[in-house]
């Protein structure tokens, strides 16, 4: 089940919701954690993965009492607890592809099992982790209630796709924190925007993408490659804001302050800025739990170096178990590396330089984060530069103007909705009149496309 399905808006969100609010304040904990529980049941394929997740919630839960209360101990503790998480996201994420990889080099056949990754789970294990580690750091005391640490870690909201919450963000919330009316309607507005973007703009933009995948990469002109890329970067985009937007709307109508995850990221000047603006709860959990530890930009700019190849490093193989994004993450320390000691500076200086940069490089990585196929991929690139060598296919005859005829609407909201300029609109008329019934068209322009099977999972579900 997604948020942007029928069955979720019109059955199990209204379900749920009303018993949330019915319960008293001392039952809602319960609630969450009982509904979101049935919500990951709905959308695992093995019902094992509901015990794996179940067991891997209560271990931390008592892992983190132990580091807390056998201090003499906490850190066997604390590496057991990291253990054990992180042998089920090697095991369900990476075992096959290193398999894979072993037997290439080694002329071995080791048998490969279809394991298939249990959805959520490599944001979840980086909950559990950063819990235990604060713990750890005495940064935060070990959660006593069972069902505070359930909810905390299985809110529905932020389960399968984030915001990475980590447990300080909301362990006060989860004691005492504030219902009422002005909180549910704000998270209405923002789960309605965010469906918005995700159905309205990345279902529909992400369709010339699946177009040309269908086409064949080596049978489209150069002009419709750019537009391919530029249209799956809007796709991307919108796709996972709108669903962190969804979140953070439906933790509002609970009650939770969940963190800010996007800030207009294509607005950057540097890929330096870019990511600091893009799935920020994720580069905070590199940064607090990985960067800093290594001991980040303290011990020189040697240290400094190795600990940011580190961090991209782990980037890549966090979103995907192939060489593809191996190869993504280690672009992106060189394209970093290159700014902080060299073009950083003019880039930050002249706007227009630094928007023109990253107007070419931000699809361009983007291209090696889709395609996981190397031979598709030089193919790709080839159809970005036509003066390199390439073989000669049929090509259809301005086959752009076609597809910018189909899709120069979703474009033109692409790039709108990557500014701040609709939110600096809306926020002059969200309490307006105006401002509802636009929502109330958002909402509904929603509903019909998803009712007419204009959707699409998610696409941050795969990592």
């Amino acid at each position: 089940m997604v948020f942007s399905s029928l069955e979720f808006i019109f059955i199990f969100l209204p379900v749920f919701l009303l018993v949330y609010a019915a319960v008293p304040k001392k039952l809602k904990n319960t609630v969450i954690l009982l509904g979101s529980v049935i919500f990951y049941s709905l959308g695992v394929k093995k019902p094992v993965y509901i015990v794996l997740f179940i067991l891997t919630t209560m271990l931390n839960y008592i892992v983190g009492q132990f580091i807390e209360d056998f201090p003499k101990y906490k850190k066997p503790w604390l590496i057991f607890g990291i253990a054990f998480n992180f042998w089920w996201l090697i095991f369900f994420k990476y075992w096959t592809f290193g398999t894979e990889n072993l037997n290439a080099l080694l002329g071995t056949s080791f048998t490969l099992k279809d394991i298939i990754l249990p959805i959520g789970i490599s944001f979840y294990t980086f909950q559990n982790v950063s819990y235990i580690i604060d713990v750890y750091r005495r940064q935060t005391r070990a959660e006593r209630s069972i069902i505070n640490y359930g909810a905390y870690i299985s809110m529905f909201p932020q389960l399968i796709a984030g915001p990475i919450v980590t447990y300080n963000t909301v362990a006060k919330q989860l004691r005492n924190r504030t219902h009422n009316i002005r909180k549910v309607e704000d998270g209405l507005k923002t789960f309605t925007i965010g469906l918005g973007y995700k159905v309205l703009i990345a279902n529909q933009i992400g369709g010339l993408w699946s177009d040309i995948s269908m086409i064949g990469f080596e049978s489209i002109s150069s002009p419709l490659a750019w537009m391919g890329i530029f249209a799956y970067s809007f796709q991307l985009y919108f796709d996972f804001c709108g669903y962190s937007l969804m979140a953070i709307g439906l933790g509002k109508i609970m009650g939770f302050d969940l963190p800010k995850n996007f800030d207009y990221p294509y607005m950057s000047l540097t890929m330096t800025e870019f990511w600091r603006r893009w799935h920020m709860t994720l580069g905070t959990w590199f940064k607090d739990y990985i960067y800093i530890p290594l001991g980040g930009n303290r011990k020189g700019k040697a240290a400094q170096i190795r600990n940011t190849f580190v961090v991209w490093l782990f980037t890549g193989l966090w979103h995907g178990a192939s060489w593809n994004f191996v190869i993504w993450g280690l672009v992106l320390f060189a394209v970093i590396m290159s700014e902080k000691f060299w073009t950083g500076k003019f880039l930050n200086k002249h706007e227009a330089a630094g928007h023109l940069y990253m107007i070419l490089i931000i699809p361009v990585t983007w291209l090696i984060f889709a395609v996981t196929d190397f031979h598709e991929l030089g193919i790709y690139f080839k159809r970005l530069l036509p003066f390199l060598p390439q073989k000669t296919y049929a090509v259809l005859d301005k086959d752009y103007v076609k597809y910018l005829g189909i899709y120069k609407t979703y474009f033109i909201a692409g790039i709108l909705f990557s500014t701040r300029l609709p939110k600096k609109i809306y926020d002059k008329i969200k309490n307006s009149f105006v401002g509802v019934i636009l929502l109330l068209a958002v909402f509904w322009a929603s509903v019909y496309c998803m009712y007419k099977g204009l959707n699409d999972p998610f696409l941050y579900f795969r990592f």
